[in-house]
């Protein structure tokens, strides 16, 4: 790993926290992701499983956890299983983690290999009255590769038909979506390294630079700052084609009097940071993208400031369509008569505003968490308003990542320069 060793500490107390929601004389069971095959002979680059490393800390491929926090011998109520160390695949593919190692990360003290497992879990599991089974179950995915978690269920249950069985995602989309201060400090050290990399932008970026050519500068400065890499696929979209909200060809040149929207960010130590900013091709905003950049630096702070524990999800989005429609309506996008003639289902403000204003932060960059529960203290998301304007051919985005906190939220990236005056100014120097 590139990043330095983060505070055990973190997946103890997660581990604590999943346990006390588990039912009396329960079994947990996690498993790493698969190693995926590319072509011809190699593998995409692994990638931990969420929830397990949320728990471990650990990124190895083929390793296990198990929870059974009633097991009547105390040495097995936390076990983590891994990989034996080969002396022959680690010639080739590299070292493998030793216990004493394993534990240092995790704070787990047992740890057992992955080819003595079997005849140990078998009686955990005959003395267990619940076996919890993990699944993806983020809102969002899109899988129809039956991965090894999906396998294993379907194992489990024919081995074992008559233990009842529960979902550890219930529990962990709650869990997950609310960070511990001490998971803040990875996602703050992950912002930095992204504050880093824009500041660096400003002074690089002029008329003739390619897309590429600032998602290189990103990536230079993510690892030569220990990060592992970018969180996601860097969005460099000069000119029109910001509007595109996905867009990572990065294959364009940046040209005079364009802007350029760049959504970024690091991941560090596991935890991703998420930004957006717009900038000016050569420096200088003109009259009409500073009046289109301040309408939509008004609904970030507007976003953020609406943003409070207790709120819906839905009824946050309403509320920041109502304050864009009036923004729209002031920079001349929609007319009264629009407003007045709109769908209920399809409101006008959303022909320049097609995207939800926030998502949960964390391990994920669309991390796990609820969406149709309220807002509460603890969470982390996203604000990031844009407008999209097709007849400009422009499109403005800005986004920042907040904590939500009881007495006001916390501008985790409220150091990045964010105004058109501060990124003037230091785009001149």
């Amino acid at each position: 790993m590139k990043y330095l060793p983060l505070d055990p500490e973190i997946f103890v107390q997660n581990r604590k926290r999943f346990a006390a929601r588990m039912e009396k004389n329960s079994i947990a069971i996690f498993n790493s992701n698969d190693e995926l095959p590319s072509n011809g002979d190699a593998l995409y680059k692994f990638k931990q499983n969420s929830d397990l490393y949320w728990l471990t800390g650990i990124e190895q491929e083929d390793t296990m956890l198990i929870l059974y926090p009633d097991n009547p011998d105390k040495n097995f109520r936390e076990v983590l299983v891994l990989v034996r160390p080969n002396e022959l695949k680690e010639k080739w593919d590299g070292r493998r983690l030793r216990a004493k190692e394993a534990t240092a990360i995790s704070g787990i003290t047992t740890i057992v290999w992955l080819d003595t497992l079997d005849g140990l879990l078998q009686p955990w599991i005959h003395s267990a009255s619940n076996i919890y089974l993990n699944t993806n179950e983020n809102d969002r995915k899109a899988n129809v590769v039956p991965v090894r978690d999906y396998r294993y269920a379907r194992e489990m249950r024919r081995r074992y038909p008559l233990h009842n069985y529960k979902r550890s995602a219930v529990i962990l989309k709650e869990l997950r979506a609310v960070k511990t201060s001490r998971e803040i400090a990875v996602i703050q050290k992950a912002i930095d390294i992204t504050e880093k990399a824009f500041r660096r932008l400003l002074s690089f970026i002029r008329p003739g630079v390619m897309e590429y050519e600032i998602e290189a500068e990103i990536c230079h400065e993510f690892l030569r700052n220990r990060a592992t890499g970018p969180a996601y696929g860097s969005i460099i979209a000069g000119g029109d084609r910001a509007r595109i909200l996905h867009y990572v060809s990065n294959s364009d040149e940046c040209k005079d009097g364009e802007l350029v929207l760049m959504d970024f960010g690091a991941e560090y130590g596991g935890y991703c940071a998420d930004l957006t900013r717009t900038v000016p091709v050569n420096g200088k905003f003109t009259k009409r993208q500073k009046q289109v950049y301040d309408a939509c630096l008004h609904l970030h702070r507007f976003a953020a400031a609406a943003l409070k524990p207790g709120i819906l999800l839905a009824d946050y989005t309403d509320k920041v369509g109502e304050e864009a429609t009036r923004q729209f309506i002031k920079i001349g996008l929609l007319s009264k008569q629009d407003v007045k003639n709109e769908d209920k289902s399809n409101r006008a403000y959303r022909k320049y505003l097609y995207h939800g204003i926030s998502h949960h932060l964390g391990i994920d960059v669309h991390d796990l968490g609820p969406r149709v529960t309220p807002v509460a203290v603890g969470m982390v998301f996203t604000v990031e308003p844009g407008i999209y304007i097709e007849e400009e051919q422009m499109g403005i985005r800005i986004e920042n990542n907040f904590w939500i906190g009881k007495n006001g939220n916390k501008d985790l990236m409220k150091k990045i320069p964010i105004t058109t005056e501060e990124i003037e100014a230091f785009m001149k120097k």
